[in-house]
């Protein structure tokens, strides 16, 4: 029986884990996730990202660090069960997201952002005097590029633990587009995404423009390019709505053409902090459908994955029908809504989606949790989304992102 195996890290336990995920092969064989694998770590890591597999079938995945000094740490995976230090970097502040090409690392968080030069056969960090050279460990890393997201409105940290170090009130996220060209940097506390055109030469950041949301209580936590580079996807995180930009000047220039709502209409905003857009991977350059999803602010609180049809341009589309199409809600925020799912628990810090492989027509993603530490895969079939599999990670370990190998 064929299975697909994914990558887990954590808030707050300094372990990688690996899951494996078994397609129910029929209505009397359900699926099943199991623990196979936990890397040692060297610290939490809230945000993973995988880089393409080598010419040798390694691949190297880059992490956020909640370590103290913060980091971002670079490992090289053998295999699913072989995962391997490769060595870290020091950040000035703590990493929300992290994302990299085969030449630079990307991170940011609150006020500040790093660039980092990366070896481009081993994948580690390396100096840049020093690019055809590896380095161990220990070495101590400087930043290829420091970046700052301070202008007129200073920094704000309030300290509590959902301010995470000034990332729900500064920059959060960093994502590079499909080609390389641009690196978006959604700002949560600024209330806009900092765009930036890529050296093709080294990886270094030109500043585009500073792209104001387009509500003034938005709170941009993430953007996800779309695979044709003409379009990126904008979650609010105050807001619960996912904008649709439409790019031009090789990316670093935003247009807003949509706008969609995923929290049910009966439901209000400042219930919910939204976490996470991502576009589905079955179809290439042309994904049909768009997920998203909301964490509730009180473990009271469910959260929720919305799921909106895409055209192959890459905007929503609106004339798509559903059920929800006649729920009586006139609100155009839900045109193109297909689906609305209420997850297990509120999703604590996380609530993370990530879209995985496609079985028989059958999509599933992974759905992580940090309040009781839950992992689930979710399935959509073109109609509903429905939970197929789920498992709990250790005792006091607070799942935050997945990645697919």
């Amino acid at each position: 029986m064929s299975h697909h195996d994914f990558l887990v890290g954590t808030f707050n336990t300094p372990q990688l884990y690996t899951l494996r995920f078994t397609p129910p092969s029929s209505h009397s064989q359900p699926g099943s996730l199991t623990i196979v694998h936990r890397a040692k770590a060297i610290g939490s890591h809230s945000w993973l990202h995988l880089n393409p597999p080598r010419k040798d079938g390694t691949r190297t995945l880059y992490a956020t660090a909640w370590t103290d000094p913060p980091s971002v740490v670079a490992y090289k995976v053998h295999s699913p069960t072989q995962i391997d230090l490769l060595g870290s970097a020091e950040t000035k502040s703590r990493s929300g997201y992290v994302c990299a090409s085969e030449k630079a690392v990307y991170s940011a968080g609150g006020a500040t952002g790093e660039v980092f030069s990366i070896d481009p056969e081993s994948g580690n960090f390396t100096s840049p005097s020093s690019k055809s050279q590896s380095t161990t460990s220990t070495t101590a890393i400087p930043p290829l590029q420091n970046l700052s997201f301070i202008d007129a409105q200073v920094q704000r940290d309030d300290g509590s633990t959902m301010d995470f170090g000034g990332l729900r009130h500064g920059a959060h996220s960093a994502d590079l587009s499909p080609d390389n060209k641009a690196l978006y940097i959604a700002d949560i506390g600024r209330n806009c995404i900092w765009t930036y055109s890529v050296s093709p030469d080294d990886g270094t950041l030109t500043l585009g423009e500073k792209h104001i949301s387009p509500r003034p209580n938005d709170g941009p936590r993430h953007v996800h390019p779309h695979p044709t580079c003409q379009y990126v996807y904008s979650l609010q995180e105050h807001t619960s709505i996912v904008d649709v930009f439409a790019t031009s000047n090789a990316g670093v220039n935003l247009t807003h053409v949509q706008g969609v709502r995923i929290i049910p209409d009966d439901e209000h905003e400042k219930d919910y902090w939204a976490d996470e857009v991502r576009t589905s991977l079955s179809d290439g350059d042309k994904p049909r459908y768009l997920y998203a999803s909301t964490r509730g602010l009180t473990p009271g609180k469910k959260g929720f994955v919305a799921v909106y049809k895409l055209r192959d341009d890459g905007t929503v589309d609106t004339l798509a029908t559903s059920p929800y199409s006649d729920s009586g809600s006139n609100n155009e925020l839900y045109a193109g809504l297909l689906y609305m799912y209420e997850t297990p628990t509120s999703g604590g810090w996380a609530n993370a989606i990530q879209p995985g492989p496609t079985t028989n027509g059958v999509e599933y993603l992974a759905l992580t949790d940090s309040e009781k530490g839950y992992v689930f895969v979710l399935s959509w079939d073109g109609w509903q989304i429905k939970e197929v599999a789920r498992t709990r990670l250790d005792e006091g370990a607070g799942a935050a992102t997945a990645v697919w190998l």
